[in-house]
């Protein structure tokens, strides 16, 4: 009589919502940290890549009106646009070399080993910023099937709790809890996969992003060192 009780609570489809409120209080709890883990992957896979299209947009207006003006004092107009990485790179560079020529006399080698430290720094700086969130990411994806695979082991621990409890080997004592179990594993999988595909696309992102600044950079460094010629001159 009990295992028909059973039979018929026990889930009969592969619903999550019905799979979710039969498991146990620990499984629950997996499920649970999981889901808003995953929910956090995606809010963080969505908030990247809606801000690399803007920052790329933005970052490539920039160059082409700075690169076109010839003037370079007129990055200070990027003070009204602090999100620009190409731009704070730039005042980085023209800021050491004020600092460079307000002494008199200039030192070229010196200066430029000044004026390329500040452009790395920055440049190092804006790496960073980007991937600030993306080590999230890379524990998700490492940690999370080891918690749904916890989940895992404690749902079938508690259905062989079970079997001894009820002294009853059916499928119907069994099935419902091994089920709930694996679902933890899946959901586990569900946040992981997403979270180590999206690091290792957006690490190269930054990457690239970076490269780019790199090249912006050495591209500013050469019209800065023959402005300091100039200057000596």
């Amino acid at each position: 009589m009990f295992d028909r009780f059973l039979l018929t609570a026990a889930p009969t489809s592969l619903d999550p919502l019905e799979l979710f409120l039969q498991a146990d209080i620990v499984v629950k709890l997996v499920m649970i940290g999981l889901v808003v883990a995953s929910i956090w992957v995606w809010g963080i896979i969505v908030a990247f890549v809606l801000r690399m299209r803007r920052l790329r947009a933005d970052s490539t207006r920039f160059e082409h009106d700075f690169w076109r003006t010839g003037d370079f004092e007129t990055v200070q107009s990027a003070r009204r646009r602090r999100d620009i990485p190409p731009a704070r790179v730039a005042e980085a560079a023209i800021a050491e070399l004020r600092q460079s020529v307000k002494a008199g006399a200039v030192d070229q080698v010196a200066a430029r080993e000044r004026i390329a430290t500040a452009m790395d720094n920055q440049i190092a700086e804006e790496a960073d910023a980007l991937s600030q969130r993306l080590t999230f990411l890379a524990s998700v994806g490492a940690v999370a099937p080891f918690v749904g695979l916890f989940g895992t082991v404690w749902g079938i621990m508690n259905s062989f709790f079970q079997i001894g409890a009820q002294e009853s080997s059916s499928l119907a004592v069994v099935a419902p809890g091994i089920s709930e179990a694996l679902f933890a594993t899946a959901i586990g999988l569900f946040a992981a996969i997403p979270a180590v595909v999206a690091y290792n696309r957006f690490s190269d992102q930054v990457n690239r992003f970076e490269a780019r600044l790199q090249r912006f950079a050495g591209r500013l460094h050469a019209s800065l060192s023959r402005e300091l010629e100039q200057e000596a001159a």
